[in-house]
């Protein structure tokens, strides 16, 4: 394997202009950076832990199929060293030349979009985002952008109607990202020269790596370094714990851990894909992932985290691993040129542990597909609807006999345990028994025997413990019936 050369400087590209960066710190954030060093002061600091979206700025990259995209994402969590070969967009950038608005801003003047002002910036932002991908949204459309926007002045009726007049502005033939998109797909094309970038020494490093083989060859050399991928964890080790994550090594550019492929029934997602690049063929094939990834975080960090990050980090509550522990996913770990496989739920041993080898990595994971007779859903309790942590998730997987009784089932749950687990017990129970109220209303008693929940700031043991048992109840009665299941949607009702 031939290493890889090494450049002792970060290089992106910010608004317009070219930045190369050799003095930074592995944990200094994209915030930081552009209000205390480069006095871009449009983008604010609301939360710092990616939930308010005061911060937002978009960031444009080229994608394997070769194509440039530019997505929202918080920069109160977002680390420098993940920009490498980025274009960073800030609110300052938007106005063409001279001193008329953008039309984005233009609508948000007109309709009152803004109150006190301190978060317009972001949802400026976050609208532009949508703006560009379809210039006369829907209504849900523009409430998913706006999902990790709040407002403090409880202004969203006027920015709702500012975003639906956007386009009466103009069109977005004239839109500055649209009308230079030629020329900058060829300069960070031109910025990615195939080397690895080191800055620092000893522990206070930080490491993009040139490529995937570079990655491994990193990691099997430094095994304690801390991989961010998203940073939507991580992010906050920093900003809220304080938590030294020295050495970082940076993976969010690694085209070959951003692909998704359908063969023999199983998709198969690098590590690196996010949430959002995700959505769409996970919604085609295992239709009930689709709602389940629209509730992780607002878009911002749906833009950033990652699938192979929320198995990765261990968190009890994470919201993709229960799900796919029910399809029966299994891992791709890797270190070095050497990799193994594993079933998904294997990897969790205890809080806070998995079965992961110093130096080694989560490559891939394989989500068998349900066979068409197979009953699948995904079940997620918060204290609100969006952009919420989960207090308890339930994840359904059964297969029925022609008799009508169970021949397989699997149930795993979040937030009930130390780690992302399955109910054994109530499994045994059901397999075999006919699928019915009755049947389930009995099995329900068995949750003692695999659960043993936690009570703390998002939810009591008991509550848990009765919000699971009636989630499985839920299952039985949706799969019982010949009615679809009911869900309220303001979009849909008369």
């Amino acid at each position: 394997m031939t290493a890889a050369k090494i450049r002792s400087e970060l290089r992106f590209i910010l608004n317009g202009e070219d930045v190369a960066l050799r003095d930074i710190a592995p944990d200094q954030t994209l915030l930081d950076w552009l209000r205390l060093s480069r006095s871009l002061k449009g983008t604010k600091e609301g939360c710092a832990e990616g939930d308010c979206g005061a911060c937002t700025v978009l960031v444009g990259r080229l994608t394997p199929a070769g194509t440039l995209v530019y997505e929202g994402i918080n920069a109160c969590i977002r680390f420098l060293g993940s920009l490498e070969g980025c274009h960073v967009v800030t609110v300052e950038h938007l106005a063409a030349s001279g001193d008329h608005l953008h039309p984005v801003q233009q609508a948000m003047v007109d309709f009152h979009g803004s109150q006190c002002g301190f978060c317009t910036p972001g949802f400026v932002m976050s609208l532009y985002g949508l703006w560009m991908q379809t210039s006369n949204p829907t209504d849900q459309q523009i409430e998913t952008a706006l999902q990790g926007n709040l407002c403090r002045c409880t202004g969203y009726e006027p920015i709702l109607r500012a975003a639906r007049a956007i386009s009466s502005y103009g069109g977005t033939q004239n839109d500055p990202l649209l009308v230079e998109r030629e020329n900058m797909f060829a300069r960070l094309k031109a910025l990615a020269d195939g080397a690895r970038v080191e800055i620092g020494e000893g522990r206070n490093r930080l490491i993009v790596p040139a490529g995937l083989d570079d990655f491994a060859d990193v990691l099997e050399a430094s095994p304690t370094a801390t991989v961010v991928a998203g940073s939507t964890d991580v992010g906050l080790w920093v900003t809220k714990h304080m938590r030294d994550i020295t050495p970082v090594v940076f993976i969010a550019g690694l085209q070959e851990l951003k692909s998704i492929a359908v063969r023999d029934n199983v998709v198969t997602i690098g590590a690196g894909v996010t949430y959002s690049e995700a959505l769409a063929m996970l919604s085609q094939h295992v239709a009930a992932l689709g709602p389940l990834i629209a509730r992780i975080g607002g878009q911002q960090v749906r833009n950033m985290g990652t699938i192979g990050g929320n198995i990765a980090n261990g968190s009890p509550i994470g919201d993709t691993p229960p799900a796919l522990i029910a399809l029966g996913a299994s891992l791709t770990l890797r270190k070095g040129a050497a990799r193994r496989t594993i079933a998904l739920e294997d990897f969790f041993i205890a809080y806070g542990k998995q079965d992961r080898q110093p130096g080694e990595f989560v490559e891939a994971v394989h989500i068998p597909v349900p066979a068409a007779d197979d009953k699948f859903a995904v079940y997620k309790v918060t204290k609100r609807r969006d952009e919420d942590i989960t207090a308890t998730l339930g994840a359904f997987r059964l297969a029925l006999a022609a008799d009508g009784t169970v021949a397989e089932i699997r149930i795993a749950y979040g937030g009930m345990a130390a780690t992302p687990k399955r109910a054994f017990a109530v499994e045994k129970f059901l397999l075999g028994q006919p699928w019915n109220e009755k049947t389930v209303e009995t099995a329900m008693e068995k949750y003692a025997e695999d659960y043993t929940p936690l009570t703390d700031m998002r939810a009591t043991a008991e509550y848990r413990g009765l919000a699971a048992k009636n989630l499985l109840l839920r299952f039985c009665l949706e799969t019982t019936s010949s009615a679809a299941p009911v869900q309220v949607s303001r979009y849909k009702a008369a």
